[in-house]
């Protein structure tokens, strides 16, 4: 097997891990039903991490890696094809719509499991402070081109990192029943509609 391929099917099955983990949670699995559900020896499972907890890390930080790039992706169409006004509410709202839909693929049961396991929950709130800068970013730019009202970026940052940890902790979901992917919209939607002339 030539390195290309072994590099091909290693990124094929922390894809493939990603899924499972996503779709049912991970704290109630086992590497040997981990391995059964992905029709791979276990041993293959101990090229990607040398144990369950590594490779639930190890998954989760590749499912962040992928919905960064995603996120930042949409934020530079949205700056690029964004001429004429409003430019930072398109930037807005396409940077937090793309941060639900990375998000929405993870069932409730992925989302309890990664809040309730340290690692993977500082793995989220890492993610969660970067998007709270680049929200603060988005907002100190439109404010310097002139694009949006006269707010107070690092408020308006700070006022969505709340949201963004209450939604990472689970706390708005238990008070309000929203998913993180509909959450986020709904950021979106909050912040634009206050930011823009």
């Amino acid at each position: 097997m030539t390195s290309a391929h072994a590099t091909a099917r290693r990124a094929e099955l922390f894809d493939a891990v990603v899924a499972l983990f996503l779709a049912d949670g991970f704290a109630h699995l086992t590497l040997d039903e981990i391995a059964g559900r992905l029709r791979c020896s276990k041993s293959t499972l101990y090229t990607l991490a040398p144990s369950k907890d590594e490779l639930v890390v190890a998954a989760v930080r590749h499912f962040f890696r992928a919905a960064t790039d995603a996120v930042d992706a949409a934020d530079r169409t949205a700056a690029s094809d964004a001429g004429g006004e409003r430019v930072t509410a398109r930037r807005l709202a396409a940077y937090l719509g793309a941060v639900g839909e990375a998000l929405a693929p993870a069932s409730e049961s992925f989302m309890s499991d990664l809040a309730a396991f340290e690692p993977t929950r500082l793995v989220y709130e890492r993610n969660t402070a970067a998007a709270a800068e680049r929200v603060r970013a988005i907002v100190d730019d439109g404010a310097r081109a002139g694009d949006v009202r006269d707010v107070h970026a690092t408020f308006v940052a700070d006022v969505a990192a709340s949201v963004m940890v209450s939604i990472q902790t689970r706390a708005l979901a238990r008070r309000t029943g929203l998913d993180d992917a509909t959450a986020y919209r709904e950021l979106a939607d909050l912040l634009t509609r206050a930011v823009t002339r």
